[in-house]
This record gives structure tokens, sequence and C-alpha cells, in this order.
């Protein structure tokens, strides 16, 4: 599946009352809350003994991509392009790979 094919999917579920702007807020909350649902998750599993969850953890990684692909929606862009402008950035940002030097000594530009 395509992340334009998640999206489209996704956003089936949508709530359609909700403006652009309500979407983006929605989205960008959304993204914070399940993003420290899967921290809890890691948490609990590192520093309290817990089992790591797997499945709950993916369950919280699925609704990170749903807040993801609804906030792709409220700016009117494809998921697909999200993804794309990423590998773009990280190229640039890491033309052989990932590297602590590189991550140090970090230039934007």
């Amino acid at each position: 599946m395509t992340g334009n094919e998640y999206q489209k999917l996704a956003m089936m579920t949508l709530n359609k009352e909700l403006d652009k702007n309500e979407m983006l807020t929605n989205s960008v909350m959304g993204l914070c809350g399940e993003s420290g649902e899967a921290c809890d998750i890691v948490k609990k599993h590192l520093f309290h003994g817990h089992e790591l969850d797997r499945d709950s953890l993916i369950k919280e990684l699925g609704d990170v991509a749903w807040y993801l692909a609804e906030a792709a929606a409220a700016l009117d862009i494809s998921l697909d392009e999200v993804l794309e402008r990423n590998i773009e950035k990280l190229r640039k940002r890491y033309p052989e790979g990932f590297s602590s030097e590189k991550s140090i000594n970090r230039t934007e530009s």
C-alpha cells in the first residue's frame, strides 16, 4: 500500500464537519497524543519491567499514521509527497547515510 492509498482510505473516517484549520489542529494534537501513547508503551518496557507490548505499539503507530495523513490532507498535500520530501531532506543531510559526526556538526541549508 502506498502512502496515498493509505491516506485515501484513512480519510474515509475523517470527521467531514471539520474545516481545514480544525483538521490541522486536530491532526497535530492527535500526533502528540498518539506519539505519547507509543512512548508510554516503550517507557513501561524500559523502566517498569513490562514486556514490550508490540501489538499495542503497532496500533499506536497506526494511529500516528492516521493523524499524519489528516495533517497532510489539511495542507492539501498527499502523504506520498510528505514522505518524498522527508527522504529528500534526509538525503541532503546524510548523503552517505547516517553518521554521528554529520548529526553533531549538522548545518541546515
